[in-house]
């Protein structure tokens, strides 16, 4: 799948020390959003709120970043959201209506997990056909379970984002 080459390679590029577990993340959100974040609204809210209470400097990540083919499902990285001026409550209602208006897609993540070992092989992916293998086949057999950032990922780019539906999104 051309997208998914396309979409690894721009995160690689960006975050260089990814390991498997953090493109198998963006994946899964790529297909299946971020529904099982969302629990009740309140604590969704302040949650949101009290992230961006402690958060430091960012270095220059996109207020929308498109991971899904259509370009309608994006990480919206907070601290580029906040230092644009853009409202919080906005992108909390956003995040919330999202499971509703881009529902998940299991059968997208599975085709996008079954590409990887082509990209492997072609040098798209700093990682062995043998690994990539390895790895899907175990998240597989698990059902595609929900995963965190690896510690070198959230070490080295302390990720701050909400995967939200695009047109839901009001950006001035």
């Amino acid at each position: 799948m051309k997208f998914i080459g396309q979409l690894l390679g721009q995160h690689l590029q960006r975050y260089p020390l990814m390991e498997l577990t953090d493109l198998y993340k963006l994946l899964h959100q790529a297909a299946l959003g971020a529904g099982h974040a969302i629990g009740d609204p309140g604590q969704v809210r302040e949650a949101l709120r009290s992230e961006c209470t402690t958060l430091d400097a960012g270095d220059g990540e996109p207020v929308v970043d498109p991971i899904s083919p259509d370009g309608k499902l994006a990480r919206v990285h907070l601290r580029s959201y906040l230092a644009a001026g853009h409202d919080i409550d906005a992108l909390a209602d956003a995040f919330l209506a999202t499971p509703q208006n881009h529902p998940a897609a299991p059968d997208k993540l599975a085709k996008f997990c079954a590409c990887l070992g082509d990209l492997a092989d072609s040098g798209a992916l700093p990682f062995s056909r043998s690994a990539v293998s390895q790895y899907f086949d175990a998240v597989v057999a698990q059902g595609f379970p929900v995963v965190r950032h690896s510690h070198t990922y959230r070490s080295a780019y302390r990720p701050a984002y909400r995967v939200v539906a695009v047109p839901l999104l009001p950006l001035r």
